[in-house]
Formats: C-alpha cells, sequence, structure tokens
C-alpha cells in the first residue's frame, strides 16, 4: 500500500500533507499522507473493494478477467438504454467504503431482465457505464470530503484501479484549481517492481529488516 502512494513521487516533488486514495482489487483506502513513513488511514473498505467489485459485476454480465478493464471499454461506447444503480456510502459521514451493495443491485438488475435483454450489448454497454460511474461517483465525493476537512494541497492516487481513464478525467474535472492532482502513468499504477524498488529508496534508514529465506519452495 505504502508503494501504491510512494509511486507519484517518482519524477516530481510532492506537497505535504496530501490524502492519498487508493484504489486495487482488494483496497480501497483514503489515507492521509503526513510525510513518507507516517500516514493515517482515515476511510477504508468495508467488505468488497472496488476492484473485486469490478471484478464480480463483469462477471454477471459475462466480460473478461479482470473486470475494470473489460467495463471501462463497455462504457467508452453508446447505449441507448438508461440504469440506476445506487452509490453506496455516498452520503455517509465517515469516509469508509462498501460496493458489495452495488455488486447486488446489478445482480439483481441482470436477473429481473429476461435473458435477451440481458444479453444484448446494449444492455451490457449501458450496465458498464453505470456501474463505472457508481464507483467513480464515491471515490471522488469521499476524497473531495476528505481533501476539504483535511485541508491539504496534494491528492495522490494509487492502485491498478486508478488506471481508468474515465476515473482520472473526472477527478482533473471536480478538484479545484489550487490542489495538485499527482497519479502515476498507466503503466506504473500495476508495475509492482518500480514501485517496490522506490518505496526502498526512499526509505533506505527504515528499521525494519526483512530476511531472505532462499530455500522456501515454489
Amino acid at each position: 500500500i505504502e508503494a501504491h502512494i510512494l509511486i507519484n513521487f517518482l519524477e516530481q516533488d510532492v506537497e505535504l500533507p496530501a490524502i492519498a486514495l487508493i484504489v486495487s482489487g482488494g483496497h480501497t483506502q483514503l489515507i492521509l499522507v503526513k510525510k513518507i513513513g507516517k500516514y493515517e488511514i482515515i476511510g477504508e473498505t468495508r467488505d468488497d473493494a472496488a476492484g473485486e467489485c469490478f471484478d464480480k459485476t463483469a462477471r454477471i454480465l459475462g466480460l473478461d478477467y479482470p473486470g475494470g478493464p473489460e467495463i471501462a471499454k463497455k462504457a467508452t461506447k453508446e447505449s441507448n438504454m438508461k440504469i440506476e444503480m445506487p452509490r453506496p456510502m455516498l452520503h455517509t459521514k465517515d469516509y469508509d467504503f462498501s460496493f458489495s451493495g452495488l455488486k447486488t443491485a446489478v445482480l439483481y438488475d441482470y436477473k429481473k431482465r429476461p435473458k435477451k435483454q440481458r444479453q444484448s450489448q446494449e444492455y451490457i454497454i449501458a450496465m458498464a457505464k453505470e456501474i463505472q460511474q457508481s464507483i467513480i461517483d464515491v471515490l471522488i465525493k469521499k476524497t473531495l470530503k476528505a481533501v476539504e476537512e483535511y485541508k491539504v494541497k496534494t491528492v495522490l492516487l494509487g492502485g491498478g484501479v486508478t488506471a481508468n481513464s474515465e476515473l482520472r478525467k473526472q477527478f482533473k474535472e471536480q478538484l479545484s484549481e489550487d490542489i495538485e492532482f499527482l497519479v502515476p502513468e498507466k503503466g506504473l499504477s500495476t508495475d509492482n517492481a518500480v514501485m517496490i524498488g522506490l518505496t526502498a529508496l526512499l526509505r533506505p534508514n527504515s528499521k525494519k529488516i526483512i530476511k531472505a529465506q532462499g530455500n522456501l519452495r515454489i
């Protein structure tokens, strides 16, 4: 998780404190970054993370794994159908996330449709658009709320889900101009080797000692 934050330090200086939104297959977290090595988790997922929700809803729709990129591809296409899904925990006072309700709503909607309709591209595209927008709405609103409360001037994104082009686009549109918005290049969002190497470089004096075990079986 720390590596997902620190990848943003690769090519630029970062003004701290900052709010970091980490969105990956297993994690959705809002973290107050006070300085390198000093973090406070202010919100996290209670059940399905955003990446898990993408994967599970894509499976319902018959799309390939990983679900995030597949739903994003479908969401770029046009459909005349309109579908409305919930925005889980959008208006709660905390910074936690819960996407299992969205997954369940998609499943119920899918099951109630006639087989021919739910297998149609029009339905799949419309549902993909709504799934993606529901997740984006929750992620952005919670992050903006944290920015305002903690009075930071920097927002950092990290995790594989942040490769989503629409998420990046809408963040840039909704953040005020005085907030610095940093997100790694899409290739770096999932490059674990670079992320971990950079983290080791930025924290050379860490007291944690990792002992190599060369005899582990494959």
